[in-house]
């Protein structure tokens, strides 16, 4: 069976040759800008996170949780799913990473970015922290 191939978001080419750039670093590009921002937990829904932890366990990432691209005439949109840090103001958290994304995809990727629509599915407090640390036994 073929590997599926991966769907090219944008394709320059100039008298050196082409330059091709594929849907999935668009989002891994614009996900690792959104995670970095202050007051995000983390990314994705419920059932994302959790196969986020396993692979956290596994030593791999996928910095394209949480995020999907659409491409139209050029430019890009950007959905982003989430959870944020309590007691961080949500409508900031959701201002900066808009802004966070915007300035990476149109600086790395060299897309005009027409939206950035954030979806804040929970809040992380600090005591998620204890109940987790409650749960392992003892050494």
């Amino acid at each position: 069976m073929a590997a599926a191939t991966p769907t090219p978001i944008i394709s320059t080419t100039d008298e050196l040759g082409t330059t091709v750039i594929d849907q999935g670093v668009v989002s891994k590009v614009a996900g690792m800008a959104a995670h970095d921002v202050a007051g995000v937990h983390d990314l994705g829904g419920a059932a994302t996170r959790v196969m986020g932890a396993v692979r956290g366990a596994l030593n791999t990432t996928d910095h394209s949780q949480g995020v999907s691209v659409t491409l139209t005439d050029n430019t890009v949109s950007v959905d982003v799913t989430l959870s944020a840090e309590y007691p961080m103001s949500l409508q900031k958290v959701a201002s900066d990473v808009r802004s966070a994304v915007i300035l990476a995809v149109e600086t790395i990727v060299g897309m005009e970015v027409t939206a950035v629509n954030v979806t804040i599915n929970d809040i992380h407090t600090p005591a998620d922290n204890r109940g987790a640390a409650s749960d392992t036994p003892a050494a």
